[in-house]
């Protein structure tokens, strides 16, 4: 069993603004959205919360007007899902995440070339930020704030990277958080549906993992979306690592 994950996970949220422990978790939380892909909590591995400071974390969630949901690694602290399973927190997903180390990192093919480079002003955090929305199937409203989020995540260690489109803006990209416990966590790999099948996301990941390993982490860990996402991780470098649950509490 890893627990590098599960700790980066820890440490990841302990940066959120307004972060908060209770009872064996940690809850990750930023005033300025109410996402819950953002406002969100994790426990430390090992955890064995009673039902009581199960209770305490949904208040945390309530008392501000969010939904209670978490993300984490289950094998790392067996105790917690069952925990959450009796005050009702239904699976959300189960996704498998998958682990680069320097040693496994590969080269993009260099028949297909592609340029990757680092955003350069507010308007290239703003293309940026309009371009994943849209790979993601507009799950959010492009914004300053996104753009912000983009910004902080390089200024604080994280990586940012894009490939421009041919006639101006973003084709895709991807960020990768600052290193926590030995590695990061590379998210948000995004292509535009009119520039896919270029090779833009291996050459963005593989820059982005390349990066964060010249500043001294150990791995790089991402979650995939489906095969043919998997099998271009895989071409980079990547291999199975585990699995994460999310789960939450609706109304």
């Amino acid at each position: 069993m890893r627990t590098d994950v599960q700790s980066f996970a820890v440490a990841h949220l302990l940066r959120r603004p307004a972060a908060r422990e209770v009872g064996g978790f940690v809850v990750g939380l930023d005033p300025a959205t109410t996402s819950p892909y953002i406002n969100y909590a994790t426990p430390f591995p090992g955890a064995t919360p009673t039902d009581r400071d199960v209770a305490d974390l949904i208040a945390v969630f309530r008392e501000r007007g969010l939904k209670p949901r978490l993300e984490f690694a289950p094998d790392t602290a067996p105790a917690v899902e069952p925990a959450l399973r009796r005050a009702g927190f239904g699976t959300e997903a189960v996704h498998e995440y998958l682990v680069c180390t320097p040693a496994t990192l590969t080269a993009p093919d260099p028949a297909t070339p592609v340029e990757v480079v680092a955003p350069d002003g507010e308007a290239d955090y703003l293309a940026l930020d309009t371009a994943l929305a849209e790979a993601f199937g507009n799950e959010w409203e492009p914004s300053p704030q996104g753009a912000a989020r983009l910004r902080r995540t390089e200024e604080n260690g994280g990586a940012v990277r894009f490939v421009r489109a041919s006639g101006g803006g973003c084709a895709g990209g991807a960020l990768c958080s600052a290193p926590a416990e030995g590695t990061a966590e590379l998210a948000g790999v995004g292509t535009l549906p009119a520039h896919r099948g270029r090779g833009i996301a291996a050459a963005v990941t593989w820059t982005l993992a390349g990066t964060m390993f010249a500043r001294g982490a150990g791995s790089v860990w991402l979650e995939y979306s489906g095969e043919g996402s998997r099998r271009v991780y895989e071409r980079v470098g990547f291999r199975s690592g585990g699995t994460r649950l999310y789960v939450c509490l609706e109304e």
